[in-house]
């Protein structure tokens, strides 16, 4: 992914819930990222993990919405879905990459869905940890 770009603030950002879409505004380009895009690429630690492989592979997303936003600071914001999920703080820089990397970053997703050999619409299930001491697994 390209991160040597230097993320540009958006200057709207509209929820559509209808369209399930998240529409960042930037003074030469609009971006639509679907809902079940950023839930599932959430920068979290309950999705990212607390390192390489630790990783946990989000399914059953397709019809997750966002029921809030929250502003952090004035570097970021936190959606809050649907399904609970509320811990994602989406800082500029990791919006704007999200933006220009959606094709890219989607089909990585897939992929990795594949991989796994899961449906991307089945519901996620509890595993047992396999010693993780974070409260969010």
């Amino acid at each position: 992914m390209n991160t040597s770009i230097k993320a540009p603030l958006p200057q709207n950002i509209v929820v559509h819930q209808q369209s399930k879409v998240l529409e960042l505004a930037y003074e030469t380009q609009t971006y639509q990222l679907p809902f079940e895009f950023l839930r599932v690429w959430s920068p979290s630690a309950e999705v990212r993990g607390h390192g390489v492989g630790q990783e946990t592979l989000q399914t059953g997303k397709r019809n997750v919405v966002i029921t809030s936003i929250e502003q952090i600071g004035h570097y970021a914001i936190k959606p809050i879905f649907s399904d609970g999920h509320d811990s994602g703080i989406y800082s500029w820089e990791y919006l704007y990459e999200m933006c220009v990397n959606q094709e890219e970053m989607w089909q990585d997703y897939l992929n990795r869905v594949e991989q796994a050999g899961v449906d991307r619409d089945a519901p996620m299930t509890k595993t047992k940890d396999a010693g993780h001491s974070c409260g969010g697994h």
